[in-house]
């Protein structure tokens, strides 16, 4: 059967004829508003006692077959008005959720334009040991029960705007039944709707801003283009009588000689949704872009050769994944006009007139054992598109032998185009055991005062409070305790050292001749990030020697440019790695590319390795890439990374103190009965330390001489990004030779720098420090620390760090190896 069709536009023969006009002229319905209203939309007449016509979108991807890059644009550009609406902070705590069945891929391109929020699309396929969060009716639809099962039960549960996608806004009674069910579950003071088209009356429009008042919910309204639709009196009879008379002699697919299918196998990948039924991540989103480039050439080498004209065909609420693949052919096979639509259970009258939008229809039954039955599925405008070759995409639910039967899919597709190809994805549905292996949402991030002296605003601690737990225990007992049970650094912390007077006063001298020369390496590292990694950096600051720089970062990116960056510190463990489930809470909620992790210094580079191998195993194991392990330090005195502040080996007050220059924050822990496997890692708040607390000194005091610093962090960042800066390890190269020369052999007892010096003196059982012959006031705290333990310093000439702290040989066995373990003599 050899028909024109609408080829994508609203003229349904190139002639300027809309595809409104049948219609239009039987039963006197009227569209006004928009000039735009007549290319977005055609006409037609469906079997549904609830409303005669139909608005059928040629944007849509549904009925209408149409580019791709067409149809996912309208979405996402309605996405990009979105995120304008709501800025940047609301758009990030926004979750989209779209309508079934119409309306599951604009919902799903619409969180994409808007970003990284999570995306859940209702669906009318209850799927067994998933609980349903919500349900709604739409009162026009010819199937009217919504559900809403989103794997995880806490996506509907946040304060952030609810976006609401659909294909059209008739009445508003969909939007009203959706918020209000939502809205008495899901309490929340903002929701945005979203649609191609809004053809609401005045009346209506009236009603949806009373609704709003009465909840006490703001709720704004974005669509492509708006406008009413007039109806006649009496027009639903007359609808029905038209489709009465049209129905037995309208065109619906006539059968030829079915040929062959091939089936195409995507690779689709592991853990990857087939659509939003469940949700959607931004983790899943990173995945399936990077996965689509490799589907959509297997698509492309299994076409026929000379394909000019291909149909990639959805199937019902599978509208995404489709498209997807749709839009990478679209690009691969440039010559060839590739369209997009998808099956549904919607009747609706074929007419073959140009004036008319559905101009053929293909009838089959339905084949993914519906919860309602059995029943009738139809493919519009497909019969006499002249397509050479159709891409049917369905999931494996609906993979089934009713595809495969005679009066199947495949088989009416086969009699209407040479060549039939199959794509199958697979069906996405939560494992039952996944609730307890893995906990649906973890807890968000910590904040002062309730954990930790730093403002609210500066940071977020990803880890659990462990501040009721006794943990602590004397250095020399703490590492006999390591070296009689095998057991790990982290399991343990050492008693808070009690700074003296006299010490207390060094760390303020430091700070006072030292707070310039700092901020002028803020400034630097904050720059080279901003030019380097990202204009709006994700600050993740290794807790906790990280955590006063990344804050510091963030204080300097605000004053200097005024920007908001968010910050989050996170523990990570030598042996151990980095808290994977820290990495997954990002992940979630940020684009791990814009992911920065910030440390105070380098020793030798052993955190820089060992970021750099938790995260090659995270990507392994969780398939989530993006995140670089290039750490940006405000000192490198080991040339280990290529983003420094600075790298000479000097004094950073913030070294000279444990967690009273921190935020009052311990050392993470890592211990199996107190941090499980859905756990972020442990710290404990010393509250009780508040009267001894400079941490807000500490930082107040740089960021004073941020102004001061501006002239020469411009010319040392200008002459920083274009050196080579190409990591040496010489300062792995000098542990290694020290740890020879004094007979230690191993390099985990040695400690080079002045950070990780200090630490060795107020953590460890020191055995002598090794200090730069000539080496001045940056070594007052260390000698003073050395003199009350009774350490001995030792000058060195040509030492490349200004001191070294050598770990005492009597506690060997009890000191921390490469695995973070005992290490035995």
């Amino acid at each position: 059967m050899d028909k024109a069709v609408n080829n994508g536009d609203n003229r349904a023969d190139g002639n300027g004829t809309w595809s409104g006009t049948w219609v239009a002229e039987r039963l006197g319905v009227e569209l006004a508003g928009d000039d735009t209203l007549a290319d977005l939309l055609g006409l037609a007449l469906r079997r549904n006692p609830k409303r005669a016509h139909l608005l059928v979108s040629n944007v849509l991807g549904k009925h209408v077959p149409q580019s791709p890059s067409v149809v996912y644009g309208s979405g996402f550009a309605l996405g990009r008005r979105v995120r304008e609406l709501l800025g940047d902070a609301g758009a990030s705590a926004a979750v989209v959720v779209g309508y079934a069945e119409t309306a599951t891929g604009l919902g799903h391109a619409v969180a994409d334009g808007l970003g990284h929020a999570p995306y859940l699309h209702s669906t009318r396929r209850p799927v067994p040991g998933v609980a349903q969060a919500g349900g709604f009716e739409e009162s026009h639809s010819h199937a009217t029960s919504h559900l809403l099962l989103p794997e995880d039960p806490e996506l509907l549960a946040g304060d952030g705007p609810l976006v609401l996608v659909d294909d059209e806004f008739s009445t508003g009674n969909t939007v009203l039944n959706t918020v209000r069910a939502l809205h008495e579950r899901y309490p929340r003071g903002r929701y945005v709707v979203v649609a191609l088209v809004d053809m609401r009356s005045p009346t209506d429009q009236d009603r949806l801003a009373e609704f709003a008042d009465e909840i006490g919910a703001r709720v704004d309204l974005v669509a492509t283009a708006q406008g009413t639709v007039r109806l006649p009196d009496g027009v639903l009879e007359k609808g029905r009588a038209l489709v009465a008379a049209h129905e037995q002699t309208g065109p619906v697919g006539a059968r030829g000689s079915a040929g062959a299918v091939t089936r195409v196998e995507l690779r689709w990948p592991a853990g990857v949704p087939d659509g939003g039924r469940h949700g959607f991540t931004a983790a899943h989103r990173r995945r399936l872009e990077a996965a689509l480039p490799a589907m959509g050439a297997r698509l492309a080498e299994t076409l026929p050769p000379g394909a000019r004209r291909v149909l990639v065909l959805g199937s019902e609420e599978l509208m995404y994944a489709p498209l997807r693949l749709a839009r990478e052919l679209e690009h691969l096979v440039p010559p060839a006009d590739i369209r997009f639509s998808t099956t549904t259970r919607s009747p609706v009258l074929a007419v073959d007139d140009p004036g008319y939008a559905i101009r053929t229809r293909l009838v089959f039954p339905a084949h993914d054992n519906p919860a309602d039955g059995p029943g009738e599925r139809y493919a519009y405008n497909v019969a006499g598109g002249g397509f050479d070759a159709v891409v049917a995409v369905v999931d494996s639910t609906a993979d089934t032998p009713a595809l495969h039967a005679p009066d199947g899919l495949l088989t009416q597709l086969a009699a209407h185009t040479p060549h039939v190809l199959l794509a199958v994805v697979p069906s996405y549905v939560p494992e039952a055991a996944h609730a307890s292996e893995r906990p649906a949402m973890l807890p968000e991030p910590l904040r002062g005062p309730a954990f930790s002296s730093y403002a609210p605003e500066e940071v977020g601690w990803l880890l659990q409070d462990l501040s009721d737990v006794t943990l602590e225990a004397p250095t020399e007992e703490r590492e006999e305790a390591i070296q009689s049970g095998g057991a790990h650094y982290a399991e343990s912390l050492p008693v808070e050292y009690q700074p003296s007077e006299q010490y207390q006063e060094l760390f303020h001298a430091a700070l006072e001749t030292s707070a310039a020369r700092i901020a002028h390496a803020v400034g630097v590292v904050t720059e080279t990030v901003l030019a380097e990694r990202s204009p709006r950096p994700v600050l993740v600051s290794l807790a906790r020697a990280g955590t006063p720089v990344g804050i510091l970062m963030r204080r300097w990116a605000q004053h200097r440019h005024g920007l908001d960056l968010p910050h989050y510190a996170v523990s990570i463990v030598r042996g151990r790695g980095i808290d994977a489930n820290a990495l997954r809470w990002l992940a979630a909620r940020h684009d791990p590319r814009d992911v920065v992790f910030v440390d105070g210094w380098t020793g030798k580079g052993a955190i820089t390795r060992e970021l750099a191998a938790a995260l090659r195993e995270f990507e392994e194991a969780e398939g989530v890439t993006g995140f670089d392990p290039e750490i940006a330090v405000l000192a490198d005195p080991g040339s280990c990374v290529r983003t420094y502040g600075t790298r000479e080996d000097y004094l950073i007050p913030s070294a000279c103190l444990n967690s009273t220059v921190s935020g009052l924050i311990s050392r993470t822990v890592l211990r199996a009965d107190l941090v499980g496997p859905n756990d972020f890692h442990g710290a404990k708040f010393y509250r009780e330390l508040a009267g001894a607390d400079v941490s807000t000194a500490f930082l107040d005091a740089v960021s004073a001489c941020f102004d001061e610093a501006v002239d020469a962090v411009d010319a040392a960042v200008k002459e920083l990004l274009a050196a080579d800066r190409t990591p040496t390890w010489e300062g792995w190269a000098a542990v290694e030779r020290i740890s020879e020369e004094y007979g230690i052999h191993d390099v985990n007892l040695v400690k080079p720098g002045v950070g990780e010096t200090t630490r060795v003196l107020l953590r460890r059982v020191p055995w002598k420090i090794l200090a730069r012959a000539g080496a001045g006031p940056d070594l007052d705290h260390v000698r003073l620390l050395a003199e009350q333990r009774g350490v001995p310093v030792e000058e060195v000439a040509e030492l490349p760090y200004t001191c070294v702290g050598l770990i005492h040989p009597k506690y060997t066995r009890g000191a921390t190896g490469a695995d973070g373990r005992a290490v035995a003599v």
